[in-house]
Parts: C-alpha cells; sequence; structure tokens
C-alpha cells in the first residue's frame, strides 16, 4: 500500500471523527483497500500509527487539557461542559474507544502475525511497541478491558476483560519478547518512510520500549512498590538506553484532513477557535513564575485564565477575552516526548538509585520543554531559579517536583499523561480553597465550580455504552472517583 493511501486512510478518520461519526473505522474491512492476505506490515502500520494518533491526540487529548487543568470551558460556549464538570457518561469518547480496538489494535496484531512468520523483526518490534502503548493507554484510561482474548475476531465477539494488572503483566512479557529478537536478521526489511515515527531508526524504537517500560514500572509504585523497585532496578542494570528526543507523529499540514487531531477535532470541524480558555490553574503558575511558556501555550504573558469549571458565571468581565489555547494544524502528537523520558528517569535515579543522576535528568527534561518552544530554560534551573532542583529537600519534595514539572511540559495533544501522572502521584496539590480566593497558591489544582461529583476529581473513565451493548461480559460500571489499579 503506497504512502499517498494512508493519506486518504488519515482524512477518513479525521472527516469520521469531525462529523462525530460513532461507527467502527476498521481499514482491514474498508473495501478500498487489500485483503487482509494481502495486506503487509509496511501497509498496515502507518494505518495503524495513525490510528492510534487520532485517538489519544484527538478527542481524548481535550479531556487531557480539561481533566490536567490546562483550560477549561468558555463562559460562552457549551461544547465540553460535560466533561469539564467530570460528567462523563458511556455515550462520551465512545468512537475513540471503539477506533484503538477495531483500527489500531487490529492492525498491529496482524502485523505481529505476518511480521513472525516472515520473522520480520523489525517489524514486529514496531508493532509491538504501538501495541502496548495503545494497550497502556486503554488500561491507563478505564482499567479492566479486553486483553487475553481480544484481537481474534469473528472467532470471538465478546471477550473477557482482563484485570488492567494482568494486561500491564502480558505487555511487558510482549516487549522483553520482541526486545530479544535478531535484529540483525537477513530477514528484516526496513521500515524507512511507513515509519511516521521514527522513520525506520531500530535503535529509537528499542529506546521506546525501553521509556514505555519505565513508565510502566513507575505506574507501579503505589499498588506494587516491591514489583516497582526490583523491576526498575533489572532495566537500569541491564543497560537499557532510554528517549532523548520525542516519539511522535509529525506529518501534519494545514490541509484539510491532514491536520494534527486535536487542531481538527477542537478548531477545524467546529470552525471556532474560543471553546477551550486558559485556565486559572496553569495560567496563574506560569505567570507567578515569569515562564515565557506561556506565550506558547496561550499567546500571550499577561495572558487571563478562567477559574476551572466556571463556565457558568458569564457576569466577570475577564472571562471573555480569556485567553484560548494556541493550536496549529501543524502540531506533532506525542506519544512519549523528550521531557516525559527525562522527568520518568530523574524520578527512577530518585526512588532507586539515591539520587544518582536525577538533578541533570530533571534539569534535562525542563530544558528540553523550554527547547521545544525555541525557549531558553536553563536559568529557571540553575542556582537560584524558579525550578532549581532541591536536592536538599525530602524524597516527597523532589517526585513533587519532577511531576510538577512534567505537568508543565505536556500541555496539548499529550495533556493526559499530565492527568494520569497526577492520579498516580498527587502532583500538582490539590488547593483547599477555590482559586478565586486570596490564599490560593498558584498551580494547586482545583476542583471543577460545576463539579457533578462533589469534592473529587476524575480518576478514570466510564465503560462505553457501545462495549456494554455489545459485550455481555462488559464488567459493571466503576464511578469515575474510582481509582485505576495503579491510582493513589
Amino acid at each position: 500500500m503506497k504512502r499517498s493511501m494512508h493519506r486518504v486512510l488519515w482524512m477518513v478518520v479525521l472527516i469520521c471523527f469531525s462529523a462525530g461519526c460513532k461507527k467502527q473505522l476498521d481499514i482491514n474491512r474498508d473495501p478500498n483497500n487489500p485483503a487482509i492476505d494481502a495486506a503487509t506490515p509496511q501497509g498496515l502500520f502507518p494505518a495503524g500509527v495513525l490510528s492510534t494518533a487520532s485517538a489519544a491526540g484527538g478527542e481524548l487529548a481535550i479531556l487531557g487539557v480539561l481533566w490536567s487543568e490546562y483550560c477549561t470551558e468558555s463562559a460562552y460556549a457549551s461544547q465540553y461542559r460535560n466533561l469539564d464538570s467530570y460528567n462523563a457518561t458511556g455515550s462520551d469518547l465512545t468512537s475513540n474507544y471503539a477506533e484503538l480496538y477495531s483500527g489500531a489494535l487490529n492492525d498491529y496484531q496482524l502485523i505481529l502475525q505476518k511480521s513472525q512468520a516472515s520473522q520480520d523483526w523489525n517489524f514486529y518490534l514496531l508493532a509491538t511497541v504501538m501495541k502496548a502503548y495503545t494497550y497502556e493507554l486503554l488500561v491507563d484510561l478505564y482499567d479492566n478491558v479486553p486483553y487475553s482474548q481480544a484481537l481474534q475476531g469473528e472467532n470471538n465477539l465478546q471477550p473477557m476483560f482482563d484485570s488492567g494488572y494482568s494486561v500491564y503483566e502480558g505487555l511487558i512479557t510482549e516487549l522483553d519478547t520482541a526486545l530479544n529478537k535478531n535484529f540483525g536478521a537477513a530477514t528484516n526489511s526496513l521500515p524507512g518512510n511507513t515509519d511516521y515515527v521514527f522513520g525506520g531508526d531500530i535503535s529509537q524504537w528499542i529506546a521506546f520500549a525501553n521509556t514505555l517500560k519505565l513508565k510502566m514500572f513507575l505506574r507501579m509504585v503505589n499498588a506494587k512498590p516491591d514489583e516497582a523497585a526490583k523491576r526498575i532496578t533489572d532495566l537500569y542494570n541491564s543497560g537499557a538506553v532510554f528517549l532523548t528526543a520525542d516519539a511522535a507523529v509529525s506529518e501534519f499540514t494545514a490541509t484539510p484532513g491532514k491536520q494534527n487531531p486535536f487542531y481538527a477535532y477542537n478548531i477545524f470541524s467546529l470552525n471556532v477557535t474560543t471553546n477551550l480558555r486558559a485556565s486559572e490553574t496553569l495560567v496563574s503558575w506560569l505567570q507567578y513564575n515569569e515562564d515565557p511558556r506561556i506565550v506558547s501555550y496561550f499567546g500571550s504573558a499577561s495572558a487571563i485564565g478562567i477559574n476551572q469549571g466556571d463556565f457558568q458565571n458569564t457576569t466577570d468581565p475577564s472571562y471573555s477575552s480569556a485567553a484560548t489555547f494556541v493550536q496549529e494544524p501543524t502540531d506533532p502528537v506525542q506519544f512519549i516526548s523528550a521531557p516525559e523520558s527525562f522527568f520518568l528517569q530523574a524520578e527512577a535515579r530518585e526512588r532507586y538509585f539515591a539520587g544518582d543522576g536525577a538533578q541533570d535528568l530533571y534539569n534535562q527534561g525542563v530544558e528540553a520543554s523550554f527547547n521545544f518552544w525555541q525557549l531558553d530554560g536553563s536559568s529557571f534551573v540553575a542556582a537560584g531559579g524558579a525550578y532549581e532542583y532541591p536536592v536538599a529537600g525530602t524524597l516527597d519534595q523532589k517526585i513533587e517536583a519532577i511531576i510538577t514539572q512534567k505537568w508543565a511540559s505536556l500541555p496539548g495533544s499529550h495533556a493526559l499523561e499530565a492527568w494520569f501522572e497526577r492520579t498516580r502521584t498527587g502532583y500538582p496539590k490539590s488547593s483547599p480553597v477555590y482559586s478565586t480566593d486570596p490564599s490560593y497558591i498558584p498551580g494547586q489544582f482545583v476542583v471543577a465550580k460545576n463539579t457533578v461529583i462533589g469534592n473529587n476529581y476524575p480518576k478514570r473513565l466510564v465503560y462505553p455504552d457501545l462495549e456494554r451493548s455489545t459485550n455481555k461480559n462488559t464488567p459493571a460500571q466503576v464511578p469515575v472517583t474510582v481509582p485505576v489499579w495503579w491510582g493513589k
């Protein structure tokens, strides 16, 4: 399948989302594409990657920017009021669940079957890493999901749900198996330009796999502390290398149908730029620290924010001029960013290696976040700087610094990760008062003004109505206030 065909497929994905389409998009059943028997890893892989990107970096990114308190719903719009008030129901975000299973995961599973048969271990690694990333995303959103009996097509249309922990265990085993393959074998093929993430650089995919494993092990620190400690120590002792560059899709253009999915969903399809307004939570923190990234995120150093979830307040005159979130159709979708990788490593070094190297990795994470926007962050991490690493602080203070800076680096198509990390660690901290109170501390999270779940924060999604109506094995709904298996 030629690269141009995948551009057409990407247009189909975005048109589906822009139109609010609820049908499952499965390229393996598209009559305009070859039959499954004729499909190749080279043809399937870019479509699978774009399928993951369309969900993780599209509508789910809107969930991420709202629940990570980067943005809040405009007081003069209603598009995202359900999400901004934590009223996520089984009818919300359904198409993403369907897309990840019927599109991305089906493609990766077929690639694994075909590449194993041909002993093409390059594509076997690529598909395994993206399958693990996609499944991890589903577990982090829903907890228990179909895994061991999933992706069998008509052989099992009602798969059982596996526990989130057992899915993690299975994915880690799959990653280890893929990493132990022979990448020098003559049977391997070169992904080349069918790899939209690293352009076929297998060493980068190995680093991606290791970084993904590190992230999954750190997810375990609350629920499985001994296991997390052993696995992270073993990972480092194995000589694992980690990402120093973004694992991201950067193929997007300004052409309709080829745009960044967050931009396509929030701006292009709605034909309006003002739904997502700056949240006072992030704006106040950036302004307090005189952080120049505020211009990159919100267009001005003097940006005005809206108090989180205060979308019914049309009497505050400042709300009409509150800053909007800056988006471009060419923005990348990051799966794991370079700053995120450095912060993961800093946390691991702090927790399990007596802090050896943690400060340097933290500094690299902060500076990489600034560098992404062509800014220099070196003065912020220097002695006396606003983000100087708390070398003499407690472990909790150091983890707080790391996670807070990770939060500050993630607004945009990768915003979900900030919400996951806050659910895991509790950082940034929760404020005892709402952000209108004079004692409010900039950057502390506040419960949305119009919350429907009381004095709580959402920590998961409920299962989609689509799954509940078609799979009798779907578990009973769990309230959004209950964390997934690794949550704090």
